[in-house]
């Protein structure tokens, strides 16, 4: 994973994110409703990694009411799209690379929405948080799966490393009791693969550089994949003759959903 080129992609998205972003506030809601069905107590020292502009954030303060939340992000702009929350004597922001950085101990909880996927180890991040947590904490995510964006993949070829389900769940076990585990597939309609792009570039997922450059997810292998006007022909023709339905072409979402409990030694 390139983890400057991700962060410059999200820092560039800042400003469309949060109106574009209807998936990851759809998966954030849920996350909110899982939490409060599985937490059988309550969580005062919370943890969020990756928490972007604060869709799931400001939920987490307003559900949960912690006493402390610490907010991570690996873009550090990302603290000006919290500030509302900052305001609050309880919260506070730590940037950087939530692999690497240091956390606080005794922890209850540690979550997180929609960023998991960019992480190059997401298996050592779980026996990481499993130290970080207290003995009765919780470790909740999620992340998406290996169909999430299946038409772009399949037609570039590449994409990231998405775990599946079941490859989460072996990872997890060593440290953590599952207490939930879901995916679902969330398809979303375009009127046209243009729109599609747009769409990835909002939301940070991908860059478009118009007219001739495309970054798409294959970016974590920090490679710029640069297209001319013909390729993006192309590209936009062959999306439109394997994805489409009716008058508008598809665009497929694949989330997870997990909430697991520290082992008791």
């Amino acid at each position: 994973m390139n983890k400057s080129l991700i962060a410059e992609r999200f820092s560039k998205a800042i400003t469309t994110y949060s109106e574009e972003a209807n998936v990851q506030r759809q998966i954030a809601d849920k996350m909110i409703r899982l939490l409060q069905e599985h937490l059988s107590a309550p969580c005062p020292n919370v943890i969020e990694f990756g928490c972007g502009t604060g869709i799931y954030s400001r939920m987490l303060l307003q559900s949960l009411r912690p006493k402390s939340l610490v907010l991570n992000d690996l873009c550090e702009e990302m603290k000006y799209c919290c500030e509302d929350l900052l305001k609050e004597h309880q919260v506070a922001f730590l940037p950087g690379d939530a692999e690497n950085i240091f956390f606080p101990n005794s922890s209850s909880l540690i979550t997180s929405c929609s960023a998991l996927q960019w992480f190059e180890s997401p298996e050592k991040f779980f026996q990481r948080c499993n130290n970080l947590l207290n003995e009765d904490g919780y470790f909740a995510f999620s992340t998406f799966g290996k169909d999430n964006m299946k038409e772009v993949r399949e037609l570039t070829g590449n994409g990231l490393p998405y775990r599946s389900r079941k490859e989460l769940e072996a990872a997890l076990s060593p440290h953590f009791d599952i207490l939930y585990s879901e995916e679902e597939i969330i398809p979303l309609r375009f009127e046209n693969p243009m729109k599609v792009l747009y769409h990835l570039k909002q939301t940070g997922v991908t860059g478009l550089s118009a007219p001739v450059s495309l970054h798409t997810e294959q970016d974590h292998k920090a490679k710029e994949h640069l297209w001319t006007r013909r390729d993006l022909y192309h590209f936009c023709e062959r999306y439109t003759q394997k994805f489409s339905q009716g008058s508008t072409v598809s665009l497929t979402y694949h989330p997870i959903y997990i909430i697991a409990k520290k082992k008791r030694v």
